[in-house]
């Protein structure tokens, strides 16, 4: 769980609380606005926390991109390792950016022992620490290879051994260990040595059985007494006129779930379509990512109204939103791709469950949601969505909450976003549109009526237009201004960390517990502090 240390307001002018992303000299934004570097940790922690990568952004590619967090990590893992260290393991777990954290990990790892570095957090409990599902290992290996070349170092070797233990069973090896991955299991475990885990007598068969699949392939027995891999091997033993009958018998769910049949092995098992059989049978054993992304196909194979509402009640289940750790976005990207009346309400439910963290705030709030042609670069390679649409998500749900708001959208031109208490958040961001250029400090002028405080959902790429040099300057200094950073540029729009003046970041919820903290006189510090 995101944790903020809660201390007592620090010495900002005034006693106003303070936050951790600093800013440091001025500089200019992309666009030649007037801006402000941040200092190196700052920095690094806002280009984490959005960074897909290799993907580019509006106004930087996917290679410099992923050239400055390596930079900023390598730097930081030798001056500051624990911060860094903490950084890394936060961001794999609650910040959930899976690929950005394994290859910072490799940085890490990378710049200490150039350097020669020992104080602080071992180069081995890093590697272990983010590496938290079983195709992981490979994935790192892969990274690391590919940057430095086949010789690893110890401490990744004996980083990967520890997280192999923890993550490697049956119905892993059948979910992860196939043709696609650059690195197999057997790969891994010859590169790294692992050793069983003592409390797992069935592990040194497994590990022997992931050997033998990936040098022998047709020789490879199941081990005795792993009943999921019998299960599974029984299956692919099946004629495949026989497979069909399968997934229309009573027992299908209960069959595929104990073979470990994810749905993208049950649709080339059938070498057939997927019928509204075969995805009834299968949707028990789908996670919440799966489901999400062929809602569409379930409708379109005619899946039955019984089973469509248990994977509804499923999806919009506040434990299993919490559990399964989506983006809130991904729930906007299922209903834009499955826009069927029969998914909308359970998906706007879940939307809203995912963004629990957003604070009921008290008083009059302004919430300014950029709009310009910056914020339109896809999220990743592999989503429609964008940054328009996550920062439409997170200041119209801001809005809902809070107990009077102001919601307005903003580029060269800005207007007023009209909604009403307890409508939809799906519903309220049809009104959202597309504005052009960055004019941030213009929009705060125009809309800034006396507010207890202004939140500002941006990529933080002002344009320069001659009007005013800080957007937060429009606004007294005794009002709080919040930077909601959805990009990581190096240069952000204005001085933040002082009173009043507050940047954060992300795509997920959890940075709104930083406004909580400061909202109750509280300062806030980075989210894995103690």
């Amino acid at each position: 769980m995101t944790r903020f240390n809660l201390r007592s307001a620090g010495p900002a002018p005034g006693g106003a609380p303070t936050s951790p992303v600093r800013s440091a000299g001025p500089a200019r934004t992309h666009p030649g606005g007037p801006g402000r570097l941040r200092d190196p940790r700052s920095e690094l922690f806002l280009l984490a926390v959005a960074n897909f990568v290799t993907q580019r952004t509006f106004y930087e590619s996917g290679e410099a991109r992923d050239d400055r967090f390596a930079a900023l990590v390598r730097t930081l893992a030798v001056e500051d390792p624990h911060w860094t260290a903490g950084l890394l393991g936060w961001l794999r777990g609650d910040a959930n950016m899976r690929t950005a954290s394994l290859v910072g990990a490799a940085e890490y790892v990378k710049a200490r022992l150039d350097a020669g570095a020992t104080e602080g957090p071992s180069n081995r409990r890093v590697v272990d620490c983010v590496l938290r599902r079983a195709d992981e290992p490979g994935e790192l290996l892969a990274y690391w290879t590919s940057t430095y070349g086949r010789a690893v170092p110890k401490p990744v070797k004996r980083g990967i051994a520890d997280a192999v233990r923890r993550l490697y069973s049956g119905s892993s090896l059948l979910k992860y260990d196939t043709d696609s991955r650059a690195y197999r299991f057997g790969d891994v475990l010859n590169l790294v040595h692992a050793s069983p885990d003592p409390a797992k007598p069935w592990q040194g068969e497994l590990f022997r059985h992931a050997l033998d699949r990936r040098h022998h392939p047709q020789d490879a027995e199941v081990p005795a007494g792993n009943r999921t891999l019998a299960a599974h091997r029984a299956l692919m033993e099946l004629p495949v006129e026989q497979r069909r009958a399968v997934v229309s018998a009573p027992d299908a769910a209960e069959r595929l779930a104990e073979a470990g049949m994810t749905w993208e092995a049950l649709a080339g098992w059938l070498q057939g379509p997927m019928d509204a059989a075969a995805w009834e049978a299968v949707i028990p054993s789908m996670g919440v990512m799966a489901l999400l992304r062929n809602l569409r196909n379930f409708d379109r194979a005619g899946v039955s109204d019984a089973v469509a509402t248990r994977v509804a009640a499923g999806i919009c289940d506040p434990e299993v939103v919490a559990r399964s750790r989506q983006f809130p976005f991904r729930y906007l990207a299922a209903h834009q791709h499955a826009p069927s009346l029969r998914w909308a309400y359970p998906l706007e439910q879940a939307l809203g469950h995912s963004l629990a963290n957003v604070p009921a705030l008290p008083g009059r709030t302004l919430v300014l949601v950029d709009r310009s042609g910056s914020m339109w670069s896809p999220l990743s390679d592999r989503s429609l969505l964008n940054r328009a649409d996550a920062a439409a998500v997170f200041g119209t749900a801001l809005a809902l909450r809070a107990e009077q708001a102001d919601l307005v959208q903003f580029g060269t031109t800005s207007q007023e976003v009209r909604f009403s208490r307890g409508e939809s958040v799906l519903k309220v961001l049809e009104r959202f549109g597309s504005l052009g250029g960055t004019y941030t400090a213009k929009a705060v002028q125009q809309h800034y009526r006396g507010h207890d405080r202004v939140l500002i959902v941006t990529d933080e790429q002002a344009t320069y237009h001659g009007h005013g040099n800080d957007p937060t300057a429009e606004v007294p200094s005794a009002v709080p201004v919040y930077t909601w950073n959805l990009a990581g540029y190096r240069v952000g729009q204005a001085p933040s960390g002082g009173a009043n003046r507050h940047t954060f970041g992300g795509l997920t919820d959890g940075a709104f517990r930083m406004v909580s903290l400061i909202e109750a006189g509280r300062d806030a510090d980075w989210p894995w502090a103690s």
